[in-house]
């Protein structure tokens, strides 16, 4: 059978696979919880049948907080399969942006996972005058356990009524609305269709060479859209999902599972980096020594052997001695870890891919459903510092100003409530304003130079693109954050976040005893050394693109102290004004 509605996938899933007991799988009070495909297609009807019996009516908005689990996906299948539309929320805005697009979207019913999330809202929920009931998946007093839901469901089972709805339901109807976390104003609300998001998910299908055999690993939130593509994808190939219980399980999680793939952000990648580059450290005699050698070898790998022969026999030899064991610390079986959301530091998906785990790296944009281009597994599939190659399905031009724009099946339907700015951003051609500048080598890989917004002018009239500069600084060992400033000064300065993992580990080596954050950052030692590594990378940039003045901050920037949205991006108004001062003093 063809998949034309999401929902479609689990009779498809039904017919194409063979019966196994972990489709999905969440972990409960320690205990792996898993469903077979019947069980899966059971709830979710009687999830519908509840919603029937409810009143809710095609079109309705039905929001979800909940970090990843099984239930995530129940009721996003059984939301769509009564021609509702689901609102998916992540679980760590703010309590202005929960307001704003709980009452924007209109939700008449939410879903949420426990006390945790609802302490943050609960007080705000009268506010929102279109909700009529509040389910949760944790057994709390005061709101409705989502087993009610399911208890009405099977009292009120309605088969050709449900039936009947889901015929209706057609490719290019509403399926949700994500709301765009931004760097500035209120969050946009982006509608995709059926179409948009199949269009996407089966075009890139043809990429992982295993299929339902396999397990996956999923921790990025289920609300962005980048992960709910690819759990469409796992779904529509038979490969078993597991959610991870959290960041901090992840490790384990994976030893548990022995995933064959999982999805990122560059900042996870670039732990692993810091945790591996640490362990060396502790190791004694030949065996730091092995470490280190294979870890520099990684660095510098080329595809296709371009390195030649000897390179190669020493890959072979540091594969047993050392890679096996970084493979064997993420399940043993991982094969493909697919990065998106930020720019990928290509040091890493060198020292990866050697290590025979292939780093994919894409990018895309939730208004595109979101992949544009993406990584593969043929013969120039991938080129380090590239994002992959353009979609079959999409077609990417640059426009004068070097500004990426795509036209295909996987662009938004637009911005709920603003066609305003949908046209703003799709113009009469249909070709969808990405707002990132970028260029397309001759074998179709798309390479990102910048972002249009963030240009600025310096007094002397000279326009600089701040993100390739930033790019390049993270490059360092001694760098996780950086931003770089100067619109209307006279020159470029830049706030560093230290990698303070790195750090801790090179003032060990050095002797340097670590006291506090702030303390090590005002040592004139390890100012000295940042002044090295902003001199190296100042070397590689124009005369009015290098860091003039710069200083470094005592904390990391992360989303939940303010500094960087869901999907690991710098807010730049919110940086700028939340260190006023010391920006200040970088041009004084």
């Amino acid at each position: 059978m063809e998949v034309t509605r999401i929902f479609d996938l689990l009779p498809y899933y039904e017919l194409k696979f063979k019966p196994k007991d972990d489709v999905i799988a969440s972990k409960e009070n320690g205990e792996w919880v898993k469903y077979s495909i019947k069980q899966y297609r059971k709830i979710v009807d009687y999830i519908s049948y509840g919603f029937l019996a409810i009143g809710v009516q095609p079109g309705d908005k039905i929001a979800q907080i909940s970090a990843n689990r099984i239930e995530w996906n129940l009721v996003d299948m059984a939301v769509m399969q009564v021609g509702a539309i689901h609102v998916p929320i992540y679980p760590t805005i703010s309590e202005a942006d929960y307001k704003f697009i709980l009452n924007h979207a209109e939700v008449k019913f939410l879903f949420i996972s426990g006390m945790e999330l609802l302490r943050k809202i609960q007080h705000i929920l009268p506010e929102i005058p279109h909700i009529k009931d509040v389910f949760t998946y944790r057994d709390l007093s005061e709101f409705k356990h989502m087993n009610e839901l399911i208890q009405i469901g099977k009292q009120n089972q309605n088969p050709e009524k449900l039936e009947k709805i889901k015929a209706a339901v057609q490719p290019d109807d509403v399926a949700t609305i994500i709301y765009t976390s931004g760097t500035t104003g209120n969050p946009k609300g982006v509608m995709l269709s059926h179409r948009n998001l199949i269009a996407n998910f089966t075009v890139v299908s043809y990429i992982p060479p295993f299929g339902e055999e396999a397990k996956a690993i999923s921790f990025l939130p289920l609300c962005h859209v980048y992960e709910r593509m690819l759990n469409y994808v796992y779904q529509y190939l038979g490969i078993s999902i597991y959610y991870a219980e959290n960041l901090g399980t992840i490790t384990d999680n994976m030893k548990e599972v022995k995933p064959m793939m999982m999805s990122t952000v560059p900042r996870f990648l670039e732990k692993v980096y810091d945790k591996l580059f640490a362990t060396g450290h502790k190791l004694k005699g030949v065996k730091r020594w092995i470490f280190f050698w294979a870890l520099h070898l990684a660095l510098r790998y080329e595809m296709h052997g371009a390195n030649g022969w000897f390179y190669e026999l020493k890959r072979k030899l540091y594969d047993k001695l050392v890679y096996v064991k970084w493979r064997e610390a993420m399940g043993g079986k991982i094969m493909i870890i697919v990065s998106g959301g930020s720019a990928l530091q290509p040091r890493l998906t060198r020292m990866f891919t050697c290590a025979g785990i292939h780093i994919l790296e894409g990018y895309g944009l939730t208004e595109t459903s979101p992949v544009i281009a993406v990584g593969d597994l043929t013969d120039d599939g991938v080129m380090f510092g590239t994002v992959g190659l353009v979609l079959k399905n999409v077609e990417v031009k640059i426009a004068e100003d070097g500004e990426i724009l795509c036209k295909g099946p996987s662009v938004m339907k637009g911005y709920f409530k603003e066609p305003e700015h949908t046209k703003e951003v799709i113009d009469e051609e249909g070709f969808f304003h990405t707002g990132d500048l970028g260029q397309i080598d001759p074998k179709g890989h798309l390479k990102i130079t910048g972002r249009k917004k963030e240009i600025f002018k310096t007094s002397f009239g000279k326009y600089i693109s701040p993100q390739p500069i930033e790019d390049k600084f993270k490059e360092s060992l001694f760098i996780d954050q950086i931003i770089v400033l100067g619109e209307y000064q006279k020159f470029a300065g830049a706030l560093i976040v230290p990698d303070f993992i790195f750090l801790k580990s090179w003032c060990n080596v050095k002797e340097i005893p670590y006291t506090t954050n702030a303390e090590m950052i005002n040592l004139p030692r390890i100012r000295k050394r940042f002044q090295q590594e902003v001199d190296k990378f100042n070397k590689t940039l124009g005369d009015t693109e290098k860091i003039k003045s710069w200083d470094l901050m005592d904390n990391e920037w992360t989303f939940d102290t303010g500094e960087l949205t869901p999907t690991m991006k710098l807010k730049r108004n919110i940086i700028t004004g939340k260190y006023e001062s010391l920006v200040k003093k970088l041009f004084e």
